[in-house]
């Protein structure tokens, strides 16, 4: 009797090969260098078109193996305790400073985007101390479409079952003392935190003064989600000339990873942009730069 491709057996013949892969990648993790840039977020700001974008560029390598079109490793969030070796199995083989898949291309670097690691609490602090240089992307998004769509994605995997207005009024109590409890617990994972913090992860005022203690902020490129699929073939050359890669056109325009859902309720969009107008204008003067969401609370009618 033949064995259908998505039977158990199958299925545990591919997880045990992609073991296999893993393992070679660690065993010989003192040829992979490790990240020459990072996603870090933020979530559903468009970081998997970024990534996917990116890697048409012939001097970008995939992460290891390539044919399991790894976007992000999700070490310094969710995988820390696997370890530095585990990490860098990811990245690509060198030998004499050039990647071994593609030796005649220079510069060739490789990156990760794991967009979790702007809001985790320790992932700003772990990567500092491991790659100090890493050039650092953050994609930053309308923080209330961003929390919507976040909502969205809840709902698509089956992580939320109230409505996003009812998931907003919980989502304190969903989170109460879970970054406090990451912090102090060495591999305590956090589902809430990570997946229901809808309108927290919204606040990037929040959590881009840490990222920007630890590292230089010309190591920091930031992609506006707006300005980015408006026009990818710009922003995609801006990301590559701030990784010191040579211009070239775009190929792609495909727009990946998105969640379908009824539009939100417009006295609920009203509510939201008012409470955060005065987050968008301080973000704008952190970052020195218009933000093209509204940044000033709605006339009283």
């Amino acid at each position: 009797m033949s064995q259908q491709s998505g039977s158990p057996v199958n299925r545990a013949a591919r997880q045990a090969a992609k073991q296999a892969l893993r393992r070679c990648g660690v065993a010989t993790s003192a040829l992979r260098r490790g990240p020459g840039f990072v996603i870090i977020g933020a979530k559903r700001g468009g970081t998997t078109s970024l990534y996917r974008y990116l890697l048409e560029h012939p001097s970008i390598q995939p992460l290891f193996p390539g044919r399991q079109h790894i976007k992000g490793v999700h070490y310094y969030d969710s995988n820390y305790e696997q370890g530095l070796r585990w990490y860098r199995s990811h990245f690509p083989l060198e030998a004499g400073g050039r990647h071994l898949v593609r030796p005649a291309r220079r510069p060739a670097i490789a990156g990760e985007a794991s967009p979790y690691y702007l809001f985790h609490p320790l992932a700003a602090e772990r990567l500092a101390r491991d790659f100090p240089g890493v050039r650092i992307v953050v994609n930053l998004r309308d923080p209330v479409d961003r929390a919507y769509s976040h909502y969205k994605e809840a709902l698509f995997h089956r992580r939320e079952t109230l409505t996003f207005e009812a998931a907003l009024a919980a989502e304190s109590d969903r989170l109460h003392g879970e970054a406090e409890r990451i912090a102090a617990e060495p591999g305590y994972l956090s589902a809430a935190h990570e997946h229901l913090s809808y309108l927290a992860q919204s606040r990037y005022l929040e959590m881009l003064p840490r990222w920007f203690s630890l590292f230089p902020r010309d190591q920091f490129h930031i992609v506006v989600s707006e300005e980015f699929y408006a026009d990818p073939g710009r922003e995609v050359n801006e990301v590559w000339r701030f990784l010191g890669l040579a211009p070239r056109k775009l190929l792609s325009r495909t727009r990946h990873n998105g969640q379908s859902a009824p539009d939100m309720r417009s006295e609920t969009r009203e509510r939201l942009q008012e409470e955060l107008a005065d987050h968008n204008r301080g973000l704008e003067e952190l970052l020195g730069r218009h933000l093209p969401w509204p940044t000033s609370k709605q006339p009283v009618r």
